[in-house]
């Protein structure tokens, strides 16, 4: 009985931190629709870059290499942008609670860290999937795109087992905030990057230099988007990408949800003793 009320209470407080996330939406969405409407005209000029490929080489292409570069794009793009949506909103949570003037409060309330990222966490996900799904919806009025050789199940599959490291990266990066005031969200954006750089997004990895190919080997973010690709250009169900993306992210996710936990209880155990919480600058 006792951990029946124990768990409802913690389920209300996480779910008081995406109600709480929506309020910071309702109350800065001009600056959400900045952003939405610059991810959409980046998503859109990448894109585009497909569609140049044989102006760009001078050389001429069949219409089914254009389109097979033109989805290759369109997938690097809306699944980085899912995912870096999903490392953002956890990443910059103790931010956010810095420019609100708020960080002492919550992090002196009587709940749970688990109960406070597993809260910040579901948003995440919702917001990513909502923000993708518009852009998404701008990029099918200017690319016609056939989607025949798809496997929706293999690709809905990947893209939530992915998120699950992303999570626990973005619980890693947090911390970053936390002890470093002045320049911790600035440096949340270095490791998006370097992720960026080395995953794939934008080009297959062979083209990396040899020297930062292993980097992509341990990079989440790789297997995301190769096994989106799998899924939607060549039909990989889920038994298909088991193997070689579904396992990797699977461990990577249970190793990194429960370190990026464990580093972050200690970051704030150190703010609190060295009187971090309360800078702001």
């Amino acid at each position: 009985m006792a951990f029946g009320r124990s768990f409802w209470r913690e389920t209300r407080a996480s779910y008081a931190f995406v109600e709480r996330n929506i309020n910071l939406i309702k109350r800065y969405w001009g600056w959400e629709v900045v952003w939405l409407i610059y991810s959409i005209v980046n998503a859109l000029s990448i894109t585009f870059i497909g569609k140049a490929v044989g102006a760009i080489t001078g050389q001429e292409f069949d219409q089914a290499t254009i389109n097979a570069t033109i989805l290759y794009l369109i997938v690097g793009t809306l699944v980085w942008h899912y995912l870096a949506v999903v490392f953002d909103c956890i990443a910059e949570s103790v931010q956010w609670e810095r420019w609100e003037g708020t960080i002492e409060y919550t992090f002196m309330a009587p709940i749970s860290r688990l109960t406070h990222m597993l809260g910040t966490t579901i948003f995440a996900i919702f917001w990513g999937l909502f923000h993708t799904g518009i852009i998404l919806a701008f990029v099918a009025v200017f690319f016609q795109i056939s989607l025949e050789n798809a496997n929706f199940l293999g690709a809905t599959v990947i893209l939530l087992t992915g998120s699950i490291s992303f999570i626990g990266l973005g619980i890693v990066a947090a911390v970053l905030p936390l002890l470093f005031p002045e320049r911790g969200a600035q440096m949340t954006n270095i490791v998006k990057a370097t992720i960026l750089l080395v995953s794939g997004v934008y080009y297959p990895i062979s083209v990396l230099p040899t020297w930062m190919q292993p980097l992509a080997s341990v990079s989440p973010a790789t297997y995301v988007l190769e096994g989106m690709r799998r899924a939607l250009q060549n039909n990989a169900g889920p038994l298909d990408l088991w193997a070689s993306y579904l396992l990797p992210l699977l461990g990577s996710g249970l190793l990194l949800v429960p370190f990026g936990l464990w580093i972050f209880l200690r970051g704030e155990e150190y703010a609190k003793r060295t009187g971090r919480l309360k800078r702001n600058g």
